[in-house]
């Protein structure tokens, strides 16, 4: 008798697990943290002033790719300019991210440079204009760019003819507020962004 109390009670659990198994299925396809929302989200913005694309009237910009990035901002000590007795501060060295497109999928990676790079022959480097084109992030994290292509490197596969690179919707990224105590240390912090990379028509 138990083991028959058993056996249906086991029976009785499968619409149960049905129900989770659906569920899950049905959070995974609506992924509220995901590359993918968070790029269709970045859509709805008004972007500011200070990192808005020229319009280059009468023809126009035309967007070409949208990335998610998810790594860190590495910083190192450096000595304080003057600092007497020497006392150290974060300087920073290079982004270090994966990218992500639109359907989630791992797509390339961002570096040193900075360059973003998908593949052999789809990459960019970029640089800031002059004066710099930045704006603060809403949160306080890394700020919000404006960027070009880098002189001396120009951009292929996809990305040629870019104009522009903008740097959204930043999440986390600043050096720490603690200052290094030594010239030895280092920090990789978090962060996100959106990268969006646009060209004149």
């Amino acid at each position: 008798m138990i083991q028959q109390q058993n056996h249906y009670g086991k029976l009785w659990l499968f619409p149960f697990l049905f129900t989770i198994v659906a569920s899950c299925e049905k959070d995974k396809n609506s992924n509220m943290d995901s590359p993918a929302h968070y790029i269709a989200e970045s859509e709805k913005l008004i972007i500011p002033a200070a990192i808005e694309i020229p319009a280059n009237l009468p023809g126009g910009n035309a967007r070409v790719a949208t990335y998610y990035a998810a790594g860190v901002q590495k910083y190192k000590a450096q000595a304080k300019a003057g600092s007497n007795p020497v006392t150290y501060e974060w300087a920073f060295v290079a982004p270090e991210a994966d990218l992500y497109d639109a359907s989630n999928k791992k797509i390339g990676n961002h570096s040193a440079g900075p360059t973003w790079q998908l593949s052999a022959m789809d990459s960019i480097y970029g640089q800031h204009f002059s004066p710099a084109k930045t704006t603060p992030s809403p949160d306080g994290s890394i700020d919000w760019l404006l960027l070009m292509p880098k002189n001396g490197k120009t951009p292929t596969g996809i990305f040629a003819n870019v104009s522009y690179i903008q740097r959204i919707v930043t999440q986390r990224g600043k050096a720490p507020a603690v200052m290094p105590q030594s010239a030895t240390e280092t920090s990789n912090v978090p962060y996100t962004a959106i990268y969006r990379f646009t060209k004149k028509n």
